[in-house]
């Protein structure tokens, strides 16, 4: 986890999840919303999905995606953003 952290695409996905935990979005508003390039996004999501840091809602014309539930997570990643602000 603390690899895809020192990306700064995947902090920023992971901070805006982070900061608005009950979010459910596609990349194409992710994207909008951090300010980055859609494609690197998603990517970005995907590695995130991986390391169960972002769940992903698949349904036949979208995914939405969605801040982790796990509280040993969450409070990893808060630890993470505090020490590296």
């Amino acid at each position: 986890m603390d690899k895809l952290l020192k990306s700064r695409m995947h902090l920023k996905v992971v901070k805006f999840f982070h900061e608005n935990q009950g979010s459910v979005d596609t990349p194409r508003g992710i994207a909008t919303w951090i300010g980055e390039d859609r494609l690197k996004v998603r990517q970005a999501l995907e590695d995130l999905v991986e390391a169960k840091i972002i769940i992903a809602d698949r349904a036949t014309s979208t995914t939405g995606y969605c801040y982790t539930r796990d509280d040993k997570i969450i409070k990893k990643i808060d630890k993470f953003l505090k020490m590296n602000r």
